[in-house]
């Protein structure tokens, strides 16, 4: 079977930058769609897929119009769900809690929020469902750390070495099959 482009793009900067947002809806600023757009450009889609909260649907709405293309809304491309952290900053959370849930995300979740490992799920998922066409998918930095973990290895420490900031686009070559993998074409940080 043949591969294709896959291009992971993070949304752009929310009005509320610096917070947990998982399932917290922040609208996105006019210069983070205008950075996601400027990102999208000249890549060849011929798919775009978004998250369904709207920081994403925003900046795909915007490059569907720069493309001619319709925005296809998925909800497992999302964040992290970060439970009782969600819409927090990270320093406003006790040190030891969060400083346990970085280092194992999956072993110790956000109280009430999502395990590591149903993000991955979710991910694996929506990359399972995707056709063998060049697609762009505007999600968030948590989603594209699974899918580096789903279609390259990373293990989690590793992960984290992955500067990801807003409008990060991460490019991949990925071969479909029962257990898809994928190169790293790219990082536009």
């Amino acid at each position: 079977m043949t591969g294709f482009a896959l291009h992971l793009l993070r949304h752009g900067a929310p009005e509320t930058p610096g917070l947990l947002m998982g399932r917290t809806d922040d609208a996105p600023t006019e210069a983070g769609i205008a950075a996601c757009v400027a990102r999208a450009e000249g890549l060849g889609i011929e798919r775009l897929i978004g998250s369904d909260l709207r920081r994403c649907r925003a900046a795909g709405k915007a490059i569907g119009r720069a493309t001619g293309l319709p925005l296809a809304t998925d909800p497992r491309w999302r964040e992290l769900d970060f439970g009782d952290w969600d819409g927090q900053a990270a320093r406003m959370i006790d040190r030891e809690a969060i400083g346990r849930f970085w280092d194992d995300p999956d072993a110790y979740p956000p109280p009430g929020g999502e395990r590591w490992s149903a993000l991955v799920s979710r991910v694996s998922a929506a990359i399972a469902g995707l056709a063998p066409v060049p697609t762009l998918v505007v999600t968030h930095g948590g989603a594209m750390r699974a899918a580096l973990h789903i279609l390259c290895g990373f293990d989690q420490r590793q992960l984290w070495a992955f500067d990801l900031p807003y409008a990060a686009r991460l490019s991949l070559n990925v071969w479909p099959g029962e257990r898809p993998s994928g190169q790293i074409a790219g990082l536009c940080a």
